[in-house]
């Protein structure tokens, strides 16, 4: 599933090309998670203001509205002027002065959705219950301490859920962990201020690794330029289950957790 990092790596890699593009037509494919939530032609004539990113989703700022584009679980974002006809799995196309933006996704799990601004009843539904942004200055360490101790379920689970801290997705929650040295099944509530401190730090510095990286291709990830992510080249634990860790050199474990794999050093990460 693209995570936060994968996100941002498409934002970035379309967004200055797209701002100003005026919409000239928009076609639907097969139905998609949820509705577009008006008609295709409402969009024609509005125009591409900036592109902004909200936890895993992309926000398109129109001059009447926005668009709220998520990926699922194999969605991907392409733009350019010399796009092919739309495939079985294009299924949004948007034609703008400047470029077509497109949406593929094979298991049909991503959305494009319109809404009024971000205070719409539907923009709300989507965005209103997401945590801190964890690249922001309002991710704050000690704030992040104290959503931690009202939790009694497991760390790993926490950082999924995206109500203390949002986007930290299962691959980046596993490295995050590993580099704070905390185990992945550790409650939260019982995780200090100082170890708190420290998977602060570790979240900020993984994420803003695997953007410089241009996010992670596990299967069939790329950017809006068709350009595949490398920071799994980089992993310290993730997908690496059984082999030597690389700071001690035991081998790695792996668990499930919440119908995610999770991957762990039983050495390096202490409960």
């Amino acid at each position: 599933m693209p995570e936060l990092p994968e996100v941002e790596v498409t934002r970035l890699s379309f967004a200055g090309r797209i701002a100003g593009a005026r919409i000239e037509a928009v076609s639907m494919g097969k139905p998609l998670r949820w509705p577009l939530g008006c008609s295709p032609q409402q969009l024609v004539g509005l125009q591409v203001l900036a592109v902004r990113r909200r936890g895993k989703y992309l926000l398109v700022d129109l001059s009447d509205g926005l668009l709220l584009i998520h990926l699922g679980m194999s969605g991907s974002v392409s733009f350019g002027s010399g796009l092919s006809s739309p495939g079985r799995h294009d299924h949004f196309d948007m034609v703008t002065s400047l470029g077509t933006l497109r949406l593929n996704d094979p298991r049909r799990f991503g959305a494009v959705v319109y809404a009024g601004d971000e205070r719409d009843a539907v923009a709300h539904k989507l965005l209103g219950r997401l945590g801190v942004e964890p690249l922001s200055d309002a991710f704050d360490a000690a704030l992040f301490h104290q959503a931690l101790k009202l939790r009694q379920t497991p760390i790993k689970q926490v950082l999924l859920g995206g109500e203390a801290v949002v986007g930290v997705g299962n691959i980046y929650a596993s490295e995050a962990l590993f580099l704070a040295g905390i185990r992945p099944t550790t409650k939260a509530s019982r995780i200090s201020k100082p170890r708190a401190a420290l998977l602060h730090r570790a979240i900020r510095q993984v994420l803003t690794q695997a953007v410089t990286k241009g996010g992670s291709t596990l299967r069939d990830f790329s950017n809006a330029q068709g350009e595949a992510g490398h920071f799994q080249l980089d992993a310290m634990v993730y997908d690496r289950a059984g082999m030597p860790c690389k700071v001690c050199g035991r081998p790695i474990k792996s668990i499930r957790q919440g119908q995610r794999s999770t991957f762990y050093c039983a050495s390096c990460q202490k409960p």
